[in-house]
């Protein structure tokens, strides 16, 4: 009652504004002070108190009605608004108080270790791929004979070999062929069954009725696990016997079309990392820490108490997480990096992705209501709101970035408030939002980069949000393509919106600065809409560079590493000192010194002697030398390919390259740093610019190429028509 009032208290311009900015000067005050729970929580009530003290403002004395278009308008606006608000507030609330768990170690004195069924799902994944995720499952430490691996083959149903499509029937059974025998050669099991019915979800429930282990894990095709997961996870459930899941974070080895495209991979923190790393610890303070579909455990007895996966959405992973917690079960988090994965490399990919996670949230919503359900606390019933909440962001992007288009453009008249009420009400609450953001993830999301992923996806998540909207159960489970390469640079198939709104919003910035010029009234008005309109196009800037799609040659991407190692050579006593630079599924890069003068040739077979962490031992790995590099300063690097193609070989060079999760840790964290918010602002202003440049330049030159090409098809049909013409007469 007490804040309510506060908020509400009625004041002139001049008190209001000494008040909002004493509000900010204390929260940068208390984000120099550090991090303690007590500070952590003043700082978060400072920056509500701005929040609800401009939404009453906002409220109660900016919405007049200037005629129905107007109106409609700031409705809109208004309810994007709201919407940020309330996302905010209750992000607020749900990271206020995040976990650190720490490991519990697994139990082996007091009987035997619980069983564990390791289900590996694919549909329509590369052997090759498949191969080292199912290497890497059956290499994890754990008692032998406690768990066992299983490949759960959508792909090779009945329903797939007896299709009408001759050809894609006998596709489908030579790879459910050589996928069996994958197993059988390994030491793990394969799995099919009759028809391809409900999904991801369907292939793990009919597992789930071929198999009897006390405990489930759940790895993506593409999810590579660490030797330590088994030993690191399933220590906590001997320990709890109403936990029912551990989730762990989706760590990824390859940049995202973003990172890669503006050339900032492992120089940021990935898109993943502020849920992963901060939404997913406080979530796990109020028991709603959910299911993300892999790099999970589940007990299987409480799955199977509900049915096993549920499926009435496309995000299974969620809604069978949230039916398990309205059973009064618990999950945890584990915020250990113990498997590495792929993100989607082109952008198209990245959207089908978000779509589908878009569409299957706002389905959780509308078909399970977490707010209404039964069973759940009041936190996790906002926790889960907020989760499926979020993914409505596609509204609010489009409206923002087409505010100050309709009043520079068309001059509707939807925020009734002076430039000097905003800069005491507004321009505070703007600011405290950006503090909170830093504090809440700055190590782990920069400034503006959220702006920049949210509205890159945005122009195509509207339309499926709407249309979940119109038909909830509608939406079908799309699998998002990994391990895709890229010939050449090309610019997505998907920017032709991007080129619209950018043309747009352009257009609006410069009618801006034309009423400007020639002194339009309400010239304040127009600075602030144009100020807007540049912001909007610092965004689009960064959207048109990330669709400039940089080639990827690589089926599997290299992983920057620093390990001491010895290559062995014929001829060469006690082998090269060397280090490895970085290391990929199929070989490694080795740098040697300037001084090593090693005959060193392609066609020489060598080997590699390395300290193996998963391993705790040294290996040795045959390889085969592919290509030499010398730089200027007398350096040389060795590109190797891995030669032992056997079982063992496999084992030993999957265990090199993914089996340690020390090395995940520290990669993760060498990313996971904070740059302040200015120096984040101008990074997104200089690389968006340097990038879009870069596009419209590939943009010209292959319209100029293009209209060269017709020139000359143009003249070679006249050439040809005179010719013939000639020769008639």
């Amino acid at each position: 009652m007490a804040v309510a009032l506060v908020v509400a208290l009625k004041i002139d311009l001049s008190a209001q504004f000494t008040l909002s900015y004493s509000v900010l000067a204390v929260m940068i005050l208390l984000r120099r002070t550090g991090r303690f729970e007590h500070v952590r929580l003043f700082f978060l009530l400072c920056s509500a108190f701005l929040t609800f003290r401009y939404l009453y403002w906002r409220t109660t004395s900016t919405l007049d009605y200037y005629g129905l278009a107007d109106f409609t308008f700031s409705m809109l606006l208004y309810g994007a608004e709201i919407y940020g608000i309330v996302v905010a507030s209750i992000g607020l609330f749900v990271n206020s108080r995040p976990l650190d768990r720490r490991v519990a170690p697994l139990i082996t004195s007091d009987g035997p270790v619980p069983s564990v069924d390791v289900f590996i799902p694919t549909y329509n994944e590369s052997p090759e791929l498949l191969e080292t995720t199912l290497r890497a499952a059956l290499d994890m430490r754990y008692p032998r004979g406690r768990f066992n691996v299983y490949l759960l083959d959508d792909g090779g149903t009945q329903q797939k070999l007896s299709q009408n499509n001759a050809t894609k029937a006998a596709d489908a059974l030579a790879r459910a062929q050589a996928l069996r025998a994958m197993c059988e050669r390994h030491g793990g099991r394969y799995l099919t069954r009759v028809r391809n019915e409900h999904a991801k979800a369907g292939n793990i429930n009919a597992a789930l009725d071929q198999t009897q282990g006390d405990l489930v894990v759940i790895f993506d095709a593409d999810h590579v696990p660490t030797a330590d997961f088994l030993e690191k996870t399933v220590g906590f459930f001997q320990r709890d016997e109403q936990l029912c899941l551990v989730q762990t974070p989706h760590f990824f080895t390859n940049p995202d079309p973003l990172e890669k495209n503006l050339g900032l991979f492992g120089k940021m923190p990935p898109e993943s990392e502020m849920f992963y790393s901060v939404i997913q610890p406080g979530l796990d303070f109020w028991n709603a820490s959910f299911f993300c579909g892999s790099a999970a455990v589940l007990r299987r007895r409480c799955v199977m108490e509900i049915g096993g996966i549920t499926g009435q959405s496309i995000t299974e992973d969620a809604e069978t997480a949230l039916t398990l917690h309205a059973r009064g079960y618990r999950s945890l988090y584990l915020n250990e990096p113990l498997i590495s994965g792929l993100q989607p490399e082109t952008f198209a990919s990245f959207v089908v992705q978000r779509v589908r996670w878009a569409q299957g949230m706002i389905q959780l919503l509308l078909l399970r209501n977490p707010l209404a359900m039964k069973g759940l606390s009041l936190p996790q019933r906002i926790c889960y709101f907020s989760n499926a909440f979020f993914w409505f962001f596609c509204y609010a992007r489009v409206v923002f970035l087409v505010a100050p288009a309709m009043y520079l453009l068309f001059g509707l008249q939807f925020y009734h408030a002076t430039i000097p009420q905003f800069f005491a009400y507004g321009l505070p609450q703007m600011i405290g939002a950006i503090l909170t953001t830093d504090y809440l993830f700055g190590r782990h999301r920069w400034t503006l980069i959220s702006e920049v992923y949210e509205l890159l996806v945005s122009m195509f998540s509207l339309r499926g949000v709407i249309s979940v909207l119109a038909k909830p159960r509608a939406p079908t489970f799309n699998v998002t393509p990994k391990g895709e390469q890229m010939e050449q640079d090309s610019i997505s198939e998907l920017a032709g919106p991007f080129y619209v709104v950018y043309l747009c919003v352009l257009a609006s910035a410069v009618v801006g600065v034309w009423k400007l010029v020639h002194g339009a009234p309400h010239a304040d008005v127009i600075g602030a809409s144009l100020g807007w309109s540049v912001l909007n196009l610092v965004l689009l800037n960064a959207c048109i560079g990330v669709l400039y799609e940089r080639k990827q040659r690589r089926a599997t991407p290299r992983i920057p590493t620093d390990l001491v190692a010895k290559l062995h050579i014929e001829g060469v006593e006690g082998g090269l000192d060397c280090r490895i630079v970085d290391m990929s599924a199929g070989g490694v890069k080795l740098g040697f010194a300037a001084d090593s003068e090693a005959p060193l040739s392609t066609s020489t077979p060598a080997v590699l002697e390395v300290f193996n962490a998963a391993r705790a031992r040294m290996s040795r790995i045959p390889v085969s030398l592919r290509m030499i590099f010398a730089s200027p300063d007398g350096t040389h690097s060795v590109g190797a390919q891995f030669s032992d193609a056997s079982v063992e070989g496999l084992s030993e060079r999957v265990a090199l390259v993914y089996g340690d999760s020390a090395r995940w840790r520290a990669f993760r964290e060498s990313r996971n740093r904070r740059i302040g918010i200015l120096r984040s602002l101008a990074m997104v202003v200089y690389l968006g610019t340097v990038h879009a440049f870069g596009h419209y330049r590939f943009f010209l030159v292959g319209m100029a190429a293009f209209m060269l090409r017709q020139l000359r098809a143009s003249s070679r049909a006249l050439r040809s028509s005179l010719s013939s013409h000639l020769s008639r007469s």
